[in-house]
């Protein structure tokens, strides 16, 4: 590999010299092949060395320790024999390009070590040339990077995909996203979003715990995966949402075929081992359309997340495509959760009561609490528009705070005014339980002295299936105070006997459903005779709601049944109203 350089200069004597003068050139032509000897040897880089025809002609012991190869296996061959297969040929055409041109490459390359394994190189190849300029023989120099590559795949994989399903995660899926606009803008096609919700998985969630639901959500990701193309896009957004990216969209049948599949698909029950029940899930598909539904990311993910919400209102287990009145009804939406705001504020909010008679004595001896909210614009707005809003936003928290303060000090005017204690009902969301003020309202009776049996808080059936262990602390302490507890429009939701036993209900409030078809129907007549039978076998009292004829409440008397409230007797009316009514 190495020449010997030899001088052609003339001797010349040397004043520091004794004896005859030499040429010392080869002496020092002699250390610098040793020096260049020993880095070859001992250098930790591999190093190869090919003749200009790229044979191979040398290698140092690095590369044996790097490949697993000799000398002897590889002299004579060429550096093909190390192929992996990973790169095609248009790959080896450009490195060997720039060779030509730059008398140099660099680059990452992967190898086959003679063990068949596939290991990641850092190349560095150059051209050694005469002084003629004809190529004298080609250098390799390479590290192995494989464990180095593996930690950055890793990071990668952290960064990009969602640990648990191995879809893409939120990140990967915007830049894929972004990619996409791109090519559809270029292209002309129409590209499509997907955003998926999978309906009542909370509840098998909460109800079978968070490994099945894991192994819920695995599967789920696998089936939708298996319904889209190659060049498609499945990603999760988190919990139980997923974001389908269509692209290169010819024909929008194509569209609902994939949403049709897909929901078809997630419809097939889940049963992960042979002893357990099966579950069933369903999913509400959201669809927006590139670029009729927006040209940008962000307009595309809401127009979807519009759309998907519109399926779950229209029953779920469906897709529904995005239009121009959903972003109408998203505005709306926002400016009624801004107004909501300054309701308080603006006192806007009234608290109605609505009277709750005792059958047998044929008094009033409770009320029900309902909000009321008197727009400056609209009007009355009702509780089925704006509680789900207060819900949505938190503002809930503050609002039933206000509402339980309007109610205690309402209590306590009245029973200076009629010298009894009348109990009033207080509804209490299913939100509201996240943030804990059982002791706080517990607190504020104290204060004001008033006992705890002066407030009957109502709950939904809901509630009872979700996050048990602090529901059932919060309506302990509700208890120990004294308070009540009723379970609202019971038979609506998910009715169990053995939820009735483990909380310790009070009182049920029989669903106006029911009440309305009392006299007409004979399951609903059925339904709330046995409703009533099983409560007093518990050893619970029934309020039976929405009571509006004198035929309901003369079956509702001879069902047992203890209170009635309606606008048979009275509908929801202001305080200062309920009053006067009391008085009577």
């Amino acid at each position: 590999m190495m020449a010997t350089i030899i001088s052609d200069a003339p001797e010349k004597p040397s004043l520091h010299m004794m004896g005859t003068n030499r040429d010392i050139s080869h002496i020092q032509s002699d250390d610098f092949m040793l020096l260049a000897s020993a880095i070859y040897l001992s250098s930790s880089e591999a190093i190869m060395v090919t003749d200009k025809n790229n044979i191979i002609r040398h290698v140092n012991p690095a590369f044996t320790r790097l490949t697993g190869y000799e000398l002897v296996d590889v002299a004579g061959k060429s550096p093909g024999i190390f192929n992996s297969g990973r790169h095609d040929r248009v790959f080896y055409q450009k490195m060997w390009q720039a060779i030509k041109e730059n008398d140099h490459w660099q680059g990452e390359i992967w190898d086959r070590h003679k063990d068949g394994s596939i290991h990641a190189r850092w190349l560095n190849i150059s051209v050694i040339r005469h002084p003629d300029g004809h190529i004298y023989c080609h250098v390799a120099q390479f590290s192995d990077i494989t464990e180095k590559k593996q930690k950055d795949d890793l990071i990668l994989t952290q960064a990009s995909y969602d640990q648990l399903t191995g879809l893409a995660n939120r990140n990967l899926f915007k830049d894929r996203l972004a990619q996409e606009i791109k090519k559809s803008h270029r292209s002309g096609l129409l590209l499509s979003l997907f955003l998926l919700d999978l309906d009542h998985f909370k509840e098998i969630n909460d109800t079978f715990g968070h490994d099945v639901g894991d192994a819920l959500l695995k599967e789920a990701a696998s089936r939708i995966k298996s319904c889209v193309r190659e060049i498609d896009t499945v990603a999760r957004l988190g919990g139980d949402e997923f974001i389908v990216i269509l692209p290169e969209i010819s024909n929008k049948l194509r569209i609902e075929m994939v949403a049709e599949h897909i929901i078809h698909e997630l419809s097939r029950p889940f049963q992960f081992n042979q002893n357990q029940s099966a579950h069933h899930i369903s999913t509400s598909i959201g669809i927006a359309v590139y670029p009729e539904d927006g040209t940008d990311m962000e307009s595309l993910m809401k127009h979807a997340d519009q759309a998907m919400y519109a399926a779950k209102q229209q029953g779920r287990g469906r897709f529904c495509y995005f239009t121009p009145a959903m972003q109408q009804k998203a505005n709306e939406k926002m400016t009624l959760i801004h107004d909501l705001r300054y309701a308080l504020i603006r006192d806007e909010f009234h608290v109605y009561y609505q009277p709750i008679l005792e059958l047998a004595s044929q008094r009033i001896v409770k009320a029900e609490a309902l909000l009321r909210w008197e727009h400056p614009q609209r009007g009355m707005i009702g509780p089925d528009i704006f509680i789900p809003l207060a819900e949505e936003s938190g503002l809930i928290h503050e609002i039933g705070e206000w509402v339980f303060d309007q109610v205690i000090a309402h209590i306590l005017q009245w029973r200076k005014q009629f010298g009894d204690t009348i109990q009033v009902s207080v509804n209490k969301s299913p939100a509201q339980f996240k943030h804990r003020n059982e002791k706080l309202w517990s607190e504020k009776l104290n204060q004001l002295r008033l006992p705890g049996r002066c407030i009957n808080v109502e709950i939904t059936e809901g509630l009872l299936l979700k996050d048990t262990p602090n529901v059932k602390d919060c309506l302990l302490e509700f208890r120990n105070y004294g308070m009540e507890v009723s379970i609202d429009d019971f038979g609506t939701g998910f009715s169990s006997l053995s939820y009735l036993k483990a909380f310790d209900i009070d009182y049920l409030k029989i669903d106006r459903s029911f009440t309305s078809n009392l006299v007409n129907s004979a399951t609903d007549h059925a339904l709330v005779e046995a409703i009533i039978f099983m409560a007093h076998k518990l050893d619970i009292r029934t309020i039976a709601e929405g009571v509006e004829t004198q035929e309901q409440q003369d079956l509702l008397i001879e069902f047992g049944c203890d209170y009635v409230q309606g606008y048979f007797y009275s509908p929801p009316i202001p305080a200062k109203e309920f009053e006067k009514f009391m008085a009577k």
